[in-house]
């Protein structure tokens, strides 16, 4: 059993209070103001270590970058929040993530995956068939090209794809857009952006998409983005387009609902996410099925709870009961490696939670982590 931590605002010992962010989450959705300082130095301690700034740079003389909900503004010499950007005099300076060079690797993934829509998706299920998938069931014997970005507009404490901010720091390994393309084999089903994440190097990957589109336009060869939806809503809306079109999908990583809960746990705000899945909600009638739209919450033991599950729920229902929602086991990672792994009942009554505020279609996934 791993062991817990005590609030410092409320002075509650709890097995589910991550030591290293010494604030229970009723603190921090309640009490803002007091688990504030705590929160920060959490934080920063992270941040520092790797070189990367504690939160967005607001230097009011620097250049402006507005690929995502940051907008950062880093003084002389300063990287901007995802690390990818710096302020090299008084100009913003994209390091990588154009649309020529990416910093980024990949992998072929046999399909069906395990990835959050993978229970949904023509890849997974056959759905679509035969515009958009190779056969009626799972495509066994076809691949998803997996390309990890390696940057992210987000911090979350318990992540666990950690690997991104050394990639990042690094602005290594590096491909151009063509290379990426090129990887494209015979047996490629599917191509999936993940990381990280794709916001700060969608200029890159809506490059790629494109180089691969036009070399295969006859071609099955869906396209999904794996994000936690900050980015410009103009990029939100192209790469919406191009899942629609190909048979993919956008998978939404939505983190919490609370804003101070979410902005604790990421250490960004969760403004644009949600505006942005409404945006991307707005083109699921082009395409039903399969779905272009999914959404994914992950289950932190005493953070992201029933209350948390609910109130996305609710968002998620009013805009179509029956996008498909993920709610995902926890595994300690990061910041958040002294916390259990999700508990069966937690995991059961989230679930339940869904179902009760309207939606249809949800599933538990990682189950083999409750414990």
């Amino acid at each position: 059993m791993r062991g817990g931590g005590t609030c410092a605002v409320c002075g509650t010992k709890e097995r589910n209070v991550a030591p290293a962010l010494a604030v229970c989450a009723d603190c921090i959705r309640d009490r803002p103001a007091q688990a504030e300082a705590h929160i920060h130095r959490a934080r920063t301690r992270s941040r520092v270590q790797l070189g990367l700034p504690a939160q967005p740079p607001r230097d009011p003389t620097g250049p402006v970058c507005r690929l995502c909900v940051n907008e950062c503004r880093p003084g002389p010499g300063q990287l901007g929040y995802c690390g990818l950007r710096v302020n090299r005099d008084g100009k913003l300076v994209h390091l990588a993530g154009t649309a020529r060079e990416g910093v980024v690797s990949w992998y072929y993934d046999p399909l069906p995956t395990n990835c959050v829509a993978d229970w949904v998706c023509a890849g997974g299920t056959g759905a679509g068939y035969p515009k958009f998938a190779h056969r009626r069931g799972p495509e066994y014997g076809w691949y998803n090209l997996a390309v990890f970005l390696g940057a992210c507009s987000y911090d979350c404490l318990f992540c666990q794809n950690r690997s991104f901010q050394q990639m990042a720091v690094r602005a290594a390994p590096r491909a151009g857009a063509r290379d990426l393309a090129a990887a494209v084999r015979p047996d490629t089903a599917c191509i999936c952006y993940f990381g990280g994440d794709p916001t700060p190097q969608l200029p890159y990957t809506i490059a790629v998409s494109e180089m691969v589109r036009a070399a295969h336009p006859q071609r099955i060869l869906r396209i999904c983005w794996e994000t936690n939806g900050s980015m410009h809503p103009g990029l939100l809306e192209r790469i919406a387009r191009t899942a629609v079109e190909t048979g993919g999908c956008v998978k939404f990583d939505l983190k919490a609902w609370d804003r101070h809960l979410h902005l604790a746990l990421t250490g960004v705000s969760n403004e644009r996410t949600l505006a942005n899945f409404e945006r991307a909600a707005a083109h699921i009638p082009r395409r039903p099925d399969p779905p272009p739209l999914v959404a994914g919450t992950l289950l932190v033991p005493g953070y992201v709870d029933r209350r948390e599950v609910a109130a996305l729920a609710r968002f998620i229902a009013q805009l179509d009961p029956n996008l498909p929602y993920t709610l995902l086991a926890f595994h300690p990672c990061h910041l958040m490696r002294d916390l259990p792994t999700t508990a069966r009942l937690q995991a059961e009554d989230c679930r339940q939670a869904a179902l009760d505020a309207g939606l249809t279609r949800v599933r538990l996934g990682n189950v083999p982590l409750l414990s």
